[in-house]
Order: C-alpha cells, then structure tokens, then sequence
C-alpha cells in the first residue's frame, strides 16, 4: 500500500506539473530531478519580469517626485538643526456633563476618539515669549526657539484657526489647545 508522501507518488505528481510547462516550449525550465526543483513559484503560468518599466505621472520631467507623494510636514524636517528638542506632554481634552458622567446618554466614552482637543505643553525653561515662534497646520506643529526646536506631527487633523496658545512664566511651559477637526459623526457633533 503506497502512502501519498512516497517517492513514486511524488515523482509522478511532479511529472504531471512539468507536462503543463511544455506547452509553452521552454526547455530550460525541466530539472534535472523533478522532486528537488520543484518549489511553489514554479506551480502555474510563468511570470515575466516588469521591473524598471514604469510610467513618470509628472507633467513637468525635471521633477523628482509628485507633491502628492511627499508627506505633510517635511518642508519643516531639518535635521542639521543643532537645537535641542524641548519636552512636551500630549493631552487629550473631552468636553463632558453630567449626561455623559452620570446617565451615559451621549455615547461619549474615556478614549482618544471622542475628544475635542488636543493640549500639547511644552517645558522652554529660559525663554521668553517674544522669542517663541510657532506654526500650526493640520498635521503639524512646528515651535521654534533660540535654543530648542519642536517639530511635532500631531495624531488628529486639528483646526489652525481655532487653536489657543498661552505662556506660563511660572512655569516656563507653553501651552497649546488645539481644536480636533473630524466629519461628522455619531459621537461627536461639530
């Protein structure tokens, strides 16, 4: 009684593969023991090679790359920048009442998505504000100082226009709330 692993078996059952190659009058692909050259890409139709054989979307051929494929924030990236980073703390901000505490009646619940805000604090011990310059886009937040830089991709699209910055003295800490931006959904109404 023969077994399905046998020696025959598989013989003839990479035979009976190879019998579907010769159709397409290729020779050189037939090993010379059929059990030890087979492996699973030379199982159905030969692929052919289309490597360096692509077409450049760009209108203008100078160009290196599209403006679509370069990410959001690298214009700011610089890093020959001899400023040190500053530390910072990213908080998530939820406007909640006592329907939300008490009854659950809004379906709002502790995570990240259901916040509004995003509260970034920035510790810049020896400066002063007039020396802060900062740049808020959707995905990016770009703080620059005399001795320290901050380029910061933030983990929400949040809204440049509605976004608030104080300086603590005190503190030495900038504090900035930025206003989340999502569509429309169940959970949060914008």
């Amino acid at each position: 009684m023969d077994s399905v692993s046998s020696g025959s078996s598989l013989q003839l059952l990479a035979k009976l593969l190879l019998d579907a190659h010769e159709d397409d009058d290729d020779d050189e692909h037939v090993p010379h023991c059929s059990v030890s050259a087979m492996t699973p890409s030379s199982i159905g139709p030969v692929k052919t090679d289309t490597t360096g054989t692509f077409q450049v979307k760009s209108e203008n051929r100078k160009t290196i790359w599209n403006t679509e494929e370069v990410p959001e924030g690298s214009e700011f990236d610089d890093t020959w920048d001899p400023r040190e980073q500053p530390e910072y703390q990213i908080l998530f901000k939820q406007c909640v009442g006592t329907e939300d505490v008490f009854f659950g009646m809004s379906r709002k619940d502790p995570s990240t998505a259901c916040c509004e805000d995003v509260v970034i604090k920035i510790k810049l011990p020896e400066t002063k504000y007039s020396d802060i310059a900062l740049d808020i886009q959707d995905k990016v937040l770009d703080l620059r100082t005399p001795k320290k830089k901050l380029l910061l991709h933030l983990p929400y699209c949040v809204d440049s226009k509605k976004s608030k910055a104080r300086f603590l003295s005190e503190e030495e800490t900038l504090e900035v709330t930025l206003r989340v931006s999502r569509k429309f959904d169940f959970i949060n109404f914008v």
